[in-house]
């Protein structure tokens, strides 16, 4: 295991997933984890299974474990180190490994997980002496209110950030941009509410509303949100009806739908449809509908962007939130509206032959695909896919044991530590070393934009 490919692997999630890993552990496979932490360099089974050996008290074996990551010098692995060793009772041992020689040369990431560890060791003021002399950057800032949640130590955090919040909104007040200063007044009202001082924070946020010293849309939707959860309904219900309802009304209907007023919600965004033509709130329309069972409406309110072909296209939040209703997605695929955008039939290939499985017809749905002139879908492994979900697993696993790719073994072993078989599984899965290899195999291909630098093709 070298350091550039454990940080591959991180960047990636390359190897053995968190999931898969996480459900190994859950199957009782921890043997079989730890071995791969050791023999195949796997960093998040090495996670798990830390986590599970602290879960037992067997802090040693846990330290065993990462001990490989950190000898090549993984700041990740050391950081766990101190974890365990901080869980373990021995604190100052695991300080000792993650403080900085000097805070004030140190960088933001660093600060940051140290005072994460101080908190973890019932250090609090210690970590807010860490962050406070940093705290005008956003990234200080918003995780100082991160790590003292619940510490009891919301007045001194508070002094922090009040002159801090005084100082965007007079910057904003100025139209002075500062990347720094625009998250201020909602970390400065967010600490306000959590000690029990939500009516300050919503009087602050009004005035700056009033004012017009919002620097950006996040402000406002915290906002708004901080009315919803106060009952503030009447004051939200202006905000969501005035000059800022696309932003917010979205807000404004989910706390009418939360508390018994659905039909009002949908008429409210209805009417805002038929007056703006809002895509953004026709998909979130769409959405809720489909969530509420309605999903005849929820296709007719979507099917205007059917034909659309870029990411604005409503048919697949349909589809995705279908999956496991294929009678109901088979319905939706019909209609009229649903057709092959463009050339590229790329973007809907597997939807049918998908649902088709998963009623059965695994044949008809094999066929289906193979007719398929997509070129980006892996027929292979789509194939083993379809007979899996058609309950023929066995013939799944046959199909792919034929394949030879690293996307057939990695769907193979994902699919046998799923079944339980977890050695087989990962004797399969290729390792990181092959799928680095992998990538960097392939030519860079330079993407189809359009005029204005967009991306034409699939992925937007």
């Amino acid at each position: 295991m070298e350091l550039d490919d454990l940080d591959w692997q991180m960047t990636n999630y390359g190897g053995v997933g968190p999931k898969l890993a996480r459900l190994l552990v859950e199957q009782g496979h921890l043997d079989v984890v730890m071995r791969a932490a050791a023999e195949r360099g796997e960093w998040y089974c090495a996670q798990e299974a830390v986590r599970a050996l602290c879960a037992r008290g067997e802090f040693q074996r846990a330290r065993s474990v990462i001990e490989p990551f950190v000898a090549i010098g993984s700041s990740s692995a050391r950081n766990l180190d101190a974890e365990v060793l901080i869980e373990w009772g021995r604190i100052g041992e695991g300080l000792s490994l993650v403080r900085p020689g000097d805070l004030g040369k140190a960088s933001d990431g660093d600060c940051i997980a140290y005072a994460e560890l101080l908190v973890k060791a019932g250090l609090v003021d210690e970590a807010i002496d860490v962050l406070a002399p940093r705290v005008r950057s956003w990234w200080i800032a918003s995780s100082l209110v991160e790590v003292t949640d619940k510490q009891g130590r919301d007045d001194r955090v508070l002094r922090l950030l009040e002159p801090l919040a005084v100082e965007a909104r007079q910057a904003a007040s100025d139209c002075a941009r500062d990347r720094d200063l625009s998250s201020m007044q909602e970390l400065h009202a967010m600490v306000l509410e959590r000690v029990g001082r939500a009516d300050e924070a919503i009087r602050l946020l009004g005035a700056d509303f009033a004012a017009g010293r919002f620097p950006s849309q996040n402000i406002l939707i915290y906002y708004a949100r901080l009315l919803a959860r106060h009952d503030r309904l009447g004051e939200l219900r202006d905000l969501a009806t005035g000059s800022k309802a696309s932003v917010v009304l979205e807000v404004y209907a989910d706390a009418l739908r939360d508390r018994g007023r659905a039909e009002e919600a949908e008429a409210l965004v209805r009417e805002f449809i038929a007056v703006t033509g809002c895509l953004g709130h026709r998909a979130y329309l769409s959405r809720v509908l489909l969530a509420d069972g309605r999903v005849d409406d929820s296709v007719e309110v979507a099917e205007p962007a059917f034909g659309f072909y870029d990411c604005s296209n409503l048919l697949v939040p349909l589809v995705y939130g279908l999956l496991d209703r294929p009678q109901e997605l088979l319905r939706v695929l019909d209609h009229p509206s649903v057709k092959a955008q463009e050339d590229h039939e790329e973007y809907g290939a597997w939807w049918r032959p998908t649902a088709l499985a998963s009623l059965g017809r695994h044949e008809e749905a094999i066929d289906l695909l193979m007719r398929s002139r997509d070129k980006s879908t892996d027929h292979d492994t789509m194939t083993a896919h379809l007979l899996h979900l058609a309950g023929h697993t066995d013939m799944a696993i046959a199909h792919l044991r034929t394949v030879p790719s690293l996307k057939a073994r990695q769907d193979l072993g994902e699919l046998l530590i799923q079944l339980g078989r977890a050695d087989e599984g990962l004797a399969v899965l290729p390792t990181v070393a092959e799928q680095r290899a992998a990538q960097q195999a392939k030519p860079p291909v330079a993407a189809a934009v359009d005029d204005n630098g967009y991306s034409v093709d699939p992925p937007f």
